[in-house]
């Protein structure tokens, strides 16, 4: 059975990614010149939620009051009001394209890349609607923005280098066999950086087992290209709500940004500790932010 997103959307994971991407986003718009946007598994864009679901345990805790006091999270809760209000649905929730079309400029391009016809067809809905909606404040044009139902990894090669000169990759695969996709996401990085050496890649990951965790984030830091003259570095931000080595199903959430603008670890050590304490009420997980061998957290 193919994977299905629509079953855990708005759970504690989307949430650490989501406000992630958001928050990196922000930063690589601040500087004038436009970028291109390559989401490599972009899934249906929107989803209806049920929050007595997994939602209830991710984006509906972090809606109770009082409000949040990290500038991040409030973004991110604003994006998925102006979401509700804007298409009417009191449970919609916003995935990672609709997320990006709230927060690109009319000089930014976006490819949404998904693999099953079922989920592409919701998500050319899902952007449809967005656009009538005008969801894209800040002006990304319709023509713009691409929606191709194909390999995502595959089509890495066809929009790479982009005429920006600037791109942000999201790797964000279902890891239903997550040793496979832990060595697709490696080559997909190794990809990336050969054709853009200054490319920012967002790769979002399981926490299932701690061992197995720690193994591929030391051979991804291993397989980063050493350019001169350009230092090639890897953010590393990981929440977690139960036991890391619990077998049971999945213990947590971690992003890895290679290439991370300037200032994005500084703003983590603000929110991921304030994201953390408002999911994790029973206190059995924890957080970590940082460079591989200078991570901060909790433990």
């Amino acid at each position: 059975m193919k994977y299905r997103h629509a079953f855990h959307a708005g759970n504690f994971a989307d949430v650490h990614k989501h406000v992630a991407l958001l928050a990196l986003l922000r930063a690589l718009t601040r500087k004038d010149k436009g970028l291109l946007l390559i989401d490599t598994h972009a899934g249906a864009g929107l989803y209806e939620v049920e929050r007595t679901g997994e939602a209830a345990l991710g984006i509906e805790r972090l809606n109770e009051p009082p409000p949040p006091g990290s500038i991040e999270l409030l973004d991110y809760l604003g994006v998925v009001e102006n979401t509700r209000k804007g298409l009417s649905q009191r449970n919609a929730y916003p995935g990672s394209p609709l997320i990006a079309l709230q927060a690109l400029r009319a000089q930014d391009r976006a490819t949404f890349v998904e693999t099953q016809p079922e989920e592409h067809r919701s998500l050319r809905m899902a952007l449809t609607k967005g656009y009538e909606l005008n969801l894209g404040t800040n002006g990304i044009g319709k023509a713009r923005v691409t929606a191709e139902c194909a390999d995502g990894y595959e089509r890495l090669r066809s929009w790479l280098p982009p005429i920006e000169r600037r791109a942000l990759i999201v790797i964000d695969p279902p890891y239903e066999q997550t040793s496979n996709d832990f060595r697709a996401t490696d080559s997909a990085l190794c990809e990336s950086f050969r054709r853009l050496a200054n490319a920012v890649v967002m790769i979002w990951y399981p926490i299932k087992h701690e061992r197995d965790t720690q193994l591929w984030l030391e051979r991804l830091a291993e397989k980063l290209p050493a350019t001169p003259g350009q230092e090639t570095t890897l953010l590393v931000s990981e929440v977690w709500l139960y036991p890391r080595d619990n077998r049971i199903g999945l213990n947590g959430s971690g992003v890895v940004i290679a290439n991370p603008p300037w200032q994005l670890e500084e703003r983590m050590r603000e929110w991921l500790p304030e994201l953390h304490a408002r999911l994790d009420r029973e206190g059995h997980g924890g957080w970590t932010v940082g460079a591989p061998g200078r991570m901060i957290g909790s433990p």
